[in-house]
């Protein structure tokens, strides 16, 4: 997308806000006390050219969640990758459920390159990689146990696409007592004009957009623990 259309997006969308802001939406959830970035789908299928997935604006994207990995890392803050992968992409026992009919899930093999977390960002051994069948990271998964057991309750939300996985996922987090940070600049999608009006209608009703500089500087007032995850907040015997 041109920087001549994405002003102008950004500017119909500002002068929209106004509308929501009079009704009272608009609210902010704010930063909590404990985070996790959660990383949606950013493997070679989505981040790498040719693909039928392949998303643009991983230039900045990618710079991006490396820029959050360094800062969650020395937060010591829990950190989680998801990749759309299938065991079964033939037959009638297919895993793939009704999705094929839509898009061409067939194509995310579990266990191909394809579906493997871009090495650029790659994932530390203790970092978890959450293989989903649909687009919430927390439809039939375990994550939300995961963060629920890491006494998280802010999840810093990138990658792609923003009007499928990371919207959901969005969505998800919300109802499920999360608070939802989305990073400007580290979502993308396929197709012009989706990224700005998903931020605009999220910020609006489903959580808060941030700028990638506010979420570091966020993450780098976040003290790291001094004891492991399920003994904070227990009580002294």
């Amino acid at each position: 997308m041109s920087e001549d259309i994405d002003n102008a997006l950004q500017r119909l969308f500002s002068a929209d806000s106004g509308i929501y802001q009079r009704r009272g939406f608009q609210r902010r959830v704010g930063f909590g006390q404990r985070p996790a970035l959660i990383h949606i789908d950013l493997a070679n299928a989505w981040t790498q050219p040719g693909h039928a997935f392949s998303c643009d604006g991983m230039d900045v994207i990618i710079p991006a969640v490396q820029r959050l990995n360094e800062a969650g890392r020395a937060a010591g803050i829990p950190i989680v990758y998801t990749t759309t992968a299938y065991a079964v992409t033939d037959g009638p026992n297919s895993d793939m459920g009704l999705w094929h009919r839509k898009i061409p899930v067939e194509l995310l093999a579990l266990g191909t390159p394809e579906v493997a977390i871009d090495e650029r960002i790659a994932p530390l051994p203790d970092e978890q990689v959450i293989v989903k069948k649909r687009a919430s990271a927390f439809h039939g998964t375990y994550l939300s146990a995961f963060l629920t057991a890491a006494h998280v309750d802010t999840v810093i939300i990138t990658g792609v696409t923003m009007a499928g996985c990371v919207r959901h996922t969005t969505e998800d987090a919300i109802a499920e007592g999360f608070r939802p940070i989305v990073v400007r600049e580290a979502v993308g999608d396929r197709v012009p004009g989706v990224v700005e009006w998903n931020l605009f209608d999220i910020d609006a009703k489903f959580g808060d957009v941030e700028s990638l500089a506010r979420v570091v500087d966020y993450l780098t007032e976040i003290k790291p623990l001094t004891q492991p995850a399920d003994t904070v907040g227990s009580p002294a015997v």
